[in-house]
């Protein structure tokens, strides 16, 4: 799947740009529940989630009640 094909938001994720979501979807993450119990540190090593991602979703996870698991 090409960045261009990546829906800008999917499932319960906020939006955080079409190579970090096309990435999250690569690895079968669709939910905050998923990127958090995928944890940060692996997160970041996708390629096309960078920092401000990161960022979003940690912001999401908070709002959410939930935190990263590492």
């Amino acid at each position: 799947m090409s960045t261009r094909d990546a829906p800008e938001q999917i499932g319960g994720l906020p939006r955080i740009g079409r190579p970090a979501t096309s990435a999250l979807l690569h690895e079968g993450i669709t939910t905050l529940a998923e990127a958090a119990n995928y944890g940060k540190k692996r997160l970041g090593n996708l390629h096309g989630v960078g920092p401000k991602a990161l960022r979003i979703l940690s912001d999401a996870l908070d709002d959410a009640g939930l935190s990263w698991t590492e």
